[in-house]
């Protein structure tokens, strides 16, 4: 069975939490944040939506966007369009 996000929708994969600062530093549990990018794995019936976001592509979303779900042992969010703030090329 495969995850198909409906309308203007999309499934996305949230990238890693960071372990380490830029200079080295360990990050503990208590102070990491959500992740706020991800991989788009599956997008929704919106032949709008599907002309701009395809999968595979990476986006930026709003800190508190989205529901999480876990699905065969994998963490993913499903985002509405206006979740999506950008696309990293």
């Amino acid at each position: 069975m495969k995850i198909k996000p409906l309308d203007d929708r999309v499934l996305v994969v949230p990238a890693d939490e960071e372990e380490t600062t830029a200079s080295g530093l360990i990050i503990p549990d208590t102070a990491k944040e959500k992740p706020r990018r991800g991989t788009v794995a599956a997008v929704g019936n919106d032949e709008e939506l599907q002309e701009l976001i395809s999968e595979g592509d990476v986006i930026l979303y709003g800190k508190y966007a989205g529901d999480e779900l876990s699905y065969d042992g994998n963490d993913y969010l499903i985002l509405n369009r206006g979740d999506i703030l950008a696309k990293l090329s």
